[in-house]
């Protein structure tokens, strides 16, 4: 038969495991803490009902705008020598065709607009040339679309000369006046007609000046509109797109 004491000491051993029973969190289930059914779950990013960090951000104008300030903090830091040699830099890698170099250059502070011995700069040059990736890294680096080169004209003009379409879809949505007038007294349009065979890349660049509002009545040196050019020349598929615009 149990003593008195044996008795007493299991009803507190018993009273003990109530007491704490009643205390234990409701999701806790004696198997080791696993969640009960509608508790919450635990959290992937170690922080209880904070959602994961996104493996991809979205750019946003302050994101550029910090750049174009972190640029201009890299230049002026330099001594003017050393940011003449930048720039030149900057043009020769525009030259090549480089857009890695070309990149890490303006990022170092090189100037996009800066010219060299013959009135290029990387901006003219890209857009002249038809370098599309360094073309849409100087103008996000704060090209200026009005710049001219030594003959008096945009990077419109050379491109519509050569035939570039897409450089030319890119330098019109980034604001080149489509109706400039350089030294030799033509435009864009009359170039591609001028001094090019009047193929399907030209016919495309006449397209693309027109719909951005360039005008066909503006004249050569000698007078001839573009369309007088057009005919002039035997380019008749050029004509019908001037006539029927």
């Amino acid at each position: 038969m149990p003593t008195r004491g044996a008795v007493l000491k299991g009803s507190l051993a018993a009273l003990l495991a109530g007491l704490l029973a009643a205390c234990a969190p409701e999701h806790v289930k004696d198997d080791g803490g696993a969640p009960a059914a509608g508790g919450p779950a635990p959290s992937s990013s170690g922080t209880e009902g904070t959602p994961p960090m996104s493996s991809t951000t979205t750019p946003s104008s302050a994101a550029s705008a910090d750049a174009g300030k972190s640029r201009a903090a890299a230049r002026a830091a330099l001594r003017p020598a050393e940011r003449a040699r930048l720039d030149q830099d900057l043009i020769r890698a525009a030259k090549a065709n480089d857009p890695a170099r070309v990149r890490q250059l303006i990022a170092q502070g090189g100037d996009v607009n800066a010219k060299d011995s013959i009135q290029d700069s990387a901006f003219l040059y890209a857009g002249a040339e038809g370098f599309n990736d360094v073309l849409r890294l100087t103008l996000a680096a704060g090209a200026e679309v009005r710049s001219t080169n030594r003959y008096g004209g945009t990077a419109l003009i050379p491109a519509c000369e050569h035939g570039h379409v897409e450089t030319i879809r890119i330098l019109i949505a980034a604001g080149v006046p489509v109706n400039h007038v350089n030294n030799l007294g033509w435009t864009g349009m009359q170039e591609a007609i001028l001094l090019n065979t009047g193929g399907p890349r030209q016919q495309e660049a006449v397209r693309l000046l027109l719909a951005a509002g360039a005008d066909p009545g503006i004249k050569d040196p000698q007078g001839r509109t573009a369309l007088d050019n057009a005919r002039r020349t035997g380019f008749t598929e050029i004509a019908k797109i001037i006539e029927t615009h």
